[in-house]
Formats: structure tokens, sequence, C-alpha cells
């Protein structure tokens, strides 16, 4: 069992910061290979940035009708998988705005389309937010939504969206967008439909330690249902060039690995942490590996979102294997639903 809500409330509010990362790390050595840090190649497609629901947050929408407003035509998506492929990647992470006119039958035409042409590709798409605004704009019900998904080559579904799960955080920052209930009732009936899903948590967007504990008390408490999470990734909120930044003081490093060793010790069933480069920063993301994480994540072949938010931070397959073993771990590509590929890469 892992820690209680107040014992996290009271980390948070400690100062110990490398006892919290020990302890951290403990847990991730009892759950998953001590010696062994993964990491992933896989690419990001932002399919359309059209977008209605404002976000304080975001710089990457842009409203209907907006001259640099687009949506991806089959071709260019795969254009983009072809470079995936080529780099020795597994799967694409396919994200968009919130369109009201595309209907369900957009989504299974592009999941059928890129399936059929690229079968071995895992397709880990869509984020609460996005599926929805589908169940809505197409008259359906979030599970038969899902299902339709899932039939036409959805193979799992990312964790975006969440942010902070708390009403109370959401309605200050994202008040169009689905509340905390709609997230987990998507990834409730994901799991419930046999599918995999990743939990997320975007922080430092002007929420307090009570806000992150009652994310990852739902997130535990979702996990202990359906067992459906394979990971939990955190992250800091970029704040460049949006209306939130202008507001808020920007998280620190400090921050950063206090709330990823926190995580460790307190979703205590869910298997895989990832430590984030692409907003700490490389070095920081290395050092997190000391504080819980056995992930790096991907390299990202294409980031727009973040990168529209004033991050410039970039990486490679290369680098990522240099820090994991800088760090003292074997370094592992795995795929999506973190099955690794440690014999090919050790022997």
């Amino acid at each position: 069992m892992g820690i209680s809500q107040q014992e996290a409330l009271d980390l948070f509010e400690s100062d110990d910061l490398i006892g919290i990362g020990m302890a951290a790390n403990e847990v991730r050595r009892k759950k998953t290979d001590g010696r062994i840090a993964t990491y992933q190649i896989d690419r990001n497609i932002n399919y359309t940035n059209f977008c209605t629901e404002y976000c304080s947050f975001c710089a990457f929408y842009r409203p209907l009708g907006a001259k640099d407003g687009y949506i991806l035509p089959l071709e260019s998506i795969y254009e983009k998988i072809e470079e995936m492929l080529g780099l020795g990647g597994t799967g694409v992470l396919m994200q968009g705005g919130l369109h009201p006119d595309l209907r369900i039958e957009f989504y299974e035409n592009m999941l059928r389309s890129i399936k059929e042409r690229y079968p071995q590709v895992h397709l880990h798409c869509f984020s609460a937010p996005e599926i929805t605004c589908i169940a809505e704009v197409s008259g359906l019900s979030l599970r038969d939504t899902i299902a339709r998904l899932r039939d036409a080559g959805l193979d799992s579904i990312p964790g975006g969206g969440a942010e902070i799960l708390d009403d109370e955080i959401r309605v200050r920052i994202s008040r169009l967008k689905c509340r905390s209930e709609e997230w987990v009732e998507v990834h409730r009936a994901a799991h419930s439909l046999g599918m995999r899903t990743t939990a997320t948590m975007m922080f430092g967007c002007g929420e307090e330690a009570r806000h992150r504990v009652n994310h990852l008390e739902l997130l535990r408490r979702i996990q202990e249902d359906t067992g459906g999470f394979t990971a939990f990734i955190p992250w800091i909120f970029a704040p460049e060039n949006t209306p939130l930044g202008k507001k808020i003081p920007e998280a620190t490093a400090f921050d950063y690995l206090k709330t990823l060793a926190i995580s460790r010790l307190y979703l205590d069933n869910i298997d895989h942490i990832q430590s984030s480069w692409l907003t700490p920063g490389i070095k920081i993301c290395q050092v997190g590996l000391q504080f819980g994480a056995d992930d790096v994540g991907s390299i990202l072949i294409e980031e727009n979102v973040v990168y529209a938010a004033g991050v410039r931070n970039r990486t490679n397959e290369t680098e990522l294997r240099r820090i994991i073993s800088d760090a003292g771990y074997i370094p592992a590509q795995r795929d999506t639903l973190y099955r690794s590929y440690v014999l090919k890469q050790v022997q």
C-alpha cells in the first residue's frame, strides 16, 4: 500500500528532497528491473490545431476559421509515419484540438487507413477531452465511441487532457474542457473494453499540493479497480506564450523532482513512472532516474504543443541512451505498452 494523502501532503511540505528521492528509488527497484531504464521511439502527430476550448495554458490551438489552422491530410500523416519507421520507431501518439465538425467517421477512416498501410504501428491516440468531444458531436456514448475507435485500429489511449484532476483548478485554467469525472469515465470505459491507457499530470499551473494529491488519489483508485494504466507521466507546465503563464511563477527543478518522487511513492499500483526531459530539460530528466522513475519517454521526433509554448528542448536516441548510461542504468528501447527490447539491446 502506498503512502496516505496526509503523508503525501507532509512530504510536499518537507525540504528533505534527497530523502524523498531515495525512498522513491527504493520503490522503483522493487517494481521494475533496477538495472534498466527504458525509452521509446515514436512520433507525436497533431492532426489538427483547430480547437474550441481556449485553455489558458495552451499556445498551440487556433480558433475555427484561423488562417494558420489546419487539418492534416492522410498523405501528410503517412509521410510522418514513414520518417518515424525509418528511425526505428514503433508507435504514433496522435492528438489534436477539439473540432466541433469532425464526427466519428473521420477518426475511423483515419485509423483504418493508417492500420491498413502500417499494421505494425501501435496507435496511441486521442486524449479524454477529444474522445468526449467525438462522442458529443457524433451523438454516441463514451463507451460506444471508444469501442468503435478500437475496432477501427486504436490500440491505446494517452493520458493527455488531465492537467490537474481537481475541478477547482480545471474551472480556473480550462473552464470549457471536460471535467475530472469525464476524464475518469473515458479511462474507466477504455479499461473495461480491454484497452490500456496512460495517466498524466501537468503541474505548476497555480495549484496547491492538496490538488496534486487529490489527482494522485483519483488515479490510484482507478488503478485499484481496473489495473488499466501502464504508466504515469508528470510534467511541468510550460508558461511562455500562454495567458496563464503571465499570472503564475514557473515551477522549479526542485519542485519537479519532489513531485516525481512523491508520485512514485503514492502510485504504488502503477508499474512505470516517466521522467520527462521536454520541459525540465535533459539533465533534470537524468536526475529523475534516481528519484523513482524508470523511463525517460520518447525521442519525440516531432512536438508542436509545448514548442508553441516556448520550449525548445530536443533530443535523439543516441542522447537518451547516453543519459541513461551516464546515470548508471542499461538503456533499453520499449514499445508503447512498456514491453522492452532488453535482450536485443544488452547482448
